[in-house]
C-alpha cells in the first residue's frame, strides 16, 4: 500500500463510511449545489420560488440521492473494502507503534518511515545549530497573545483608515478554526546524513491570512523588478542558455557555477530584512504608497508576522527569533528581497561580462568564461559580504540545477532532465481514485516536460522510455500509455520523432513547446497593470454572472457519472427555448477524498496545545 504514494487516494471511501455520515454527505452535497444554483438563477433575474424551481429542485436531489446509494459493483466494491481494511491496520500498528515515523520525503511523493526518535533529535540539531528559536518558558500558550496581536494592530489600522472594512474582514483570523503552528520536518534523503527541511505548518495560525495577503501585495512587484534574474522553472534556465549560445557567447571554456544558500529563510536577519524592505518599498512604491496602503502599514503588518511566528512541537512552544518561517507565504518575499540586495554585484558583474546569472529561491545559477582563479576571487568576495549568506558553490562543465543537468560538450550545450540518484520513478498510479482525466494528462505533460528540458532527441528518446517504465509501474495499462504517447506526438506534429527519432523534426519540437508560454508564465502576465498602482490583491474580483462554479466530492462507481447528471439535469430544466440562463457556462470542478498522508502522516501535537481554551477565551 506505501508504494502507491503520497497522493494515493483509496476507492470509494464515503461509500465505506457510517450510514448516518453517509446520509450527512448526500445532504451536504445537495444543499452545497443548490446554494450556488440559487445564487446563479437569482442573479440571472430567473425565479427559484416558481413550480419549474421547486420540481428541478426536488429531481435534483433525488439524483444526487440515487448516486450515492446505489450499489457498487462487485469488484470495486470488493478493492474498496480491501484497501480500506489496509489502511486502518496500517494506522493500527503506527498508533501502537510511537518509536516508529512515518513522514513524507522532502521534495518527493513517497514515504519515509524510520525511527522516531532519530528524527526529533535531528530536529533539535537543527534548532541548535540554526540558533533561530527559544523555548517559551512560562508555561503559557501563545495563541491568546498572538491573537490579541493581530486584533489590536487590525483595528487600530482600521480606526485610523489605513485599511478598507473588507481589508479588515479579510485579514481577521476566523476564530472558529484558529491554532498555533506547528513544527515537522520533511528528511531529505538524497543529502548525506539525512538534514531534515523544517516546515512550521500555520495554516489556521492569527497572521497566516496576513502573511498570504502581504506575499500577494508584495511579490508581483518583486517579481518585476527581478524578472530577468529570477528563475521561475527550469524552462526559463533552458530558455536563458538557448539564447546565450545563440548570441554566441557559449565557448568550449564556459563553466557552470550553482550556489546553495545555506538556510536562507531561517538566516535572514530579521532587522536587517526589515531595513531592506523598507528601502525596495521607498524604491518602487508611488508616493510611498503600494496601491493604498502606505509603507507604514505593510511595516506594522511585517513586524507582527515575524513577531508572533510561534509554534508547538512536541511538549514544548516555541518563538521563531531569527529569520522567517518556512512554510508562511510572506517569509519566501522578504528573503527574495533581502536576498536581490544581496546579489546586486553578482549581477553587475555577470552583465559586464555578458554572462547568465539566475537564482530560483536559494539556488543561484550563474556561467563564466573566466578562469577559475579570477571567478573564486568573485565568489569569495560574495560570500564575505553578509556573515547571515552562507553559500556552497560548484564550478563544472557538467552541473544539475535544479531537475536539468546541464553540460558544456566541446563548446557544445547539452541539457536533459535530471533525477535525483535516490528518486524512485513515480507517478500517480492508475487505480487511485483521480478523476480519469488525471491520469490522462499526466503521460502528456510528461512528455511535454521531458521535450522542453531536453535539447537533444537521444536524451528526449530515454527519457520517454523512463516515463513509460514509470507508468508501467505504477498500473498504468500499456495500451493507454501507448494512446496517450500518440496523442502527444500527433497534436505536437512529430510524428517522426516517435517512428523514426529525426533530428530535424525533434529540434522544432524543442523550440516550439520550449517557447510556449507556460500557466505560471500567463498568470505573471495576465498582471498588465501597475503592481505597485494597482496591486491586483487589493482589487475587487466582479462577479461573472455568466459562469456557474461547483465543487462535487468525486469518487469512483456510480457518484463518479456526477457531472454527466448534473448537465442533463441542467439541459432538462433551464435550456428551455427563452431561458435566461441558457448561454451560462458551467464549470463543475472534482474534489478528491483524503489521501495516504491523509490517513497516516499525523504532524500535529494534540489539539490542546494548538487550540483556544475556555480559560484563554475569558481572558
Amino acid at each position: 500500500m506505501l508504494m502507491n504514494g503520497l497522493k494515493y487516494i483509496i476507492p470509494c471511501q464515503n461509500r465505506l463510511s457510517r450510514q448516518s455520515k453517509r446520509k450527512k454527505n448526500i445532504k451536504d452535497t445537495y444543499d452545497t449545489i443548490l446554494a450556488k444554483v440559487k445564487k446563479c438563477l437569482d442573479g440571472n433575474q430567473t425565479s427559484i420560488n416558481d413550480q419549474r424551481a421547486n420540481t428541478a429542485f426536488s429531481e435534483l436531489e433525488q439524483r444526487i440521492t440515487d448516486l450515492y446509494e446505489k450499489p457498487l459493483s462487485r469488484k470495486l466494491y470488493r478493492r474498496s473494502r480491501r484497501e480500506y481494511k489496509q489502511v486502518k491496520n496500517l494506522q493500527k500498528f503506527l498508533h501502537s507503534r510511537p518509536d516508529i515515523i512515518i513522514c513524507q520525503i522532502d521534495k518527493s511523493s513517497g514515504f519515509y518511515i524510520g525511527d522516531a526518535k532519530t528524527i526529533e533529535l535531528k530536529a533539535y540539531e537543527y534548532m541548535h545549530t540554526t540558533k533561530a528559536y527559544k523555548v517559551i518558558t512560562d508555561g503559557h500558550c501563545p495563541l491568546p497573545e498572538n491573537l490579541n496581536a493581530v486584533q489590536t494592530l487590525l483595528g487600530n489600522l482600521l480606526q485610523r483608515k489605513a485599511i478598507t472594512k473588507e481589508l479588515y474582514g479579510k485579514l481577521y483570523p476566523k476564530i472558529n478554526k484558529l491554532e498555533l503552528a506547528h513544527f515537522h520536518g520533511l528528511p531529505k534523503v538524497h543529502k548525506s546524513g539525512i538534514p531534515l527541511r523544517p516546515i512550521v505548518a500555520g495554516i489556521h495560525a492569527p497572521t497566516t491570512l496576513t502573511s498570504k495577503f502581504l506575499n500577494d501585495l508584495l511579490a508581483p512587484i518583486y517579481l518585476k523588478v527581478a524578472r530577468k534574474t529570477t528563475f521561475i522553472h527550469s524552462i526559463d534556465v533552458v530558455r536563458q542558455l538557448e539564447m546565450y549560445v545563440d548570441n554566441g557567447n557559449f565557448k568550449s571554456t564556459t563553466r557552470f557555477i550553482t550556489a546553495d544558500v545555506k538556510n536562507l529563510y531561517t538566516m535572514i536577519p530579521r532587522q536587517g530584512a526589515l531595513e531592506t524592505l523598507i528601502q525596495f518599498l521607498v524604491k518602487h512604491s508611488i508616493n510611498r504608497k503600494i496601491g493604498t496602503l502606505y509603507i507604514d502599514t505593510i511595516l506594522r503588518m511585517a513586524r507582527l508576522i515575524l513577531d508572533t511566528n510561534c509554534f508547538a512541537y512536541k511538549n514544548n512552544d516555541y518563538q521563531q527569533i531569527h529569520g522567517g518561517a518556512m512554510g508562511s507565504a510572506f517569509t519566501q518575499v522578504l528573503a527574495n528581497i533581502y536576498m536581490l540586495e544581496w546579489e546586486q554585484d553578482l549581477i553587475q558583474h555577470q552583465l559586464k561580462h555578458r554572462k547568465i546569472y539566475g537564482r530560483y529561491i536559494d539556488d543561484i545559477f550563474m556561467t563564466t568564461n573566466q578562469s577559475l582563479d579570477k571567478i573564486q576571487i568573485v565568489l569569495e568576495k560574495a560570500k564575505t559580504k553578509d556573515i547571515n549568506i552562507e553559500i556552497e558553490t560548484t564550478i563544472d562543465t557538467t552541473v544539475n540545477y535544479l531537475d536539468v543537468t546541464i553540460t558544456n560538450e566541446n563548446g557544445h550545450l547539452k541539457t536533459c532532465v535530471y533525477h535525483k540518484p535516490t528518486a524512485q520513478p513515480y507517478y500517480l498510479p492508475y487505480t487511485s481514485d483521480h478523476p480519469h482525466k488525471y491520469h490522462r494528462n499526466i503521460p502528456y505533460t510528461a512528455l511535454i516536460r521531458a521535450a522542453r528540458l531536453c535539447s537533444n532527441i537521444y536524451d528526449f528518446n530515454s527519457e520517454r522510455l523512463r516515463i513509460d517504465m514509470s507508468l508501467l509501474l505504477s498500473q498504468y495499462p500499456s495500451k493507454f500509455i501507448s494512446n496517450q504517447f500518440l496523442r502527444f506526438f500527433q497534436v505536437n506534429n512529430a510524428m517522426p520523432v516517435f517512428t523514426e527519432l529525426n533530428q530535424q523534426v525533434y529540434q522544432r519540437l524543442h523550440q516550439q513547446l520550449l517557447n510556449r508560454i507556460t500557466v505560471k508564465e500567463q498568470k505573471l502576465n495576465d498582471t498588465t497593470k501597475n503592481p505597485a498602482k494597482h496591486p491586483a490583491v487589493l482589487e475587487k474580483k466582479p462577479w461573472d454572472r455568466s459562469l456557474m462554479y461547483l465543487r462535487y466530492t468525486y469518487e469512483a462507481g456510480p457518484t463518479g457519472t456526477f457531472s454527466h447528471e448534473f448537465y442533463s439535469w441542467w439541459e432538462k430544466h433551464y435550456l428551455y427555448p427563452g431561458s435566461k440562463i441558457k448561454n451560462i457556462k458551467l464549470r463543475l470542478i472534482p474534489k478528491t477524498n483524503r489521501t495516504l498522508a491523509d490517513h497516516l502522516i499525523q504532524k500535529k501535537p494534540p489539539s490542546h496545545m494548538l487550540r483556544l481554551t475556555e480559560e484563554s477565551n475569558k481572558q
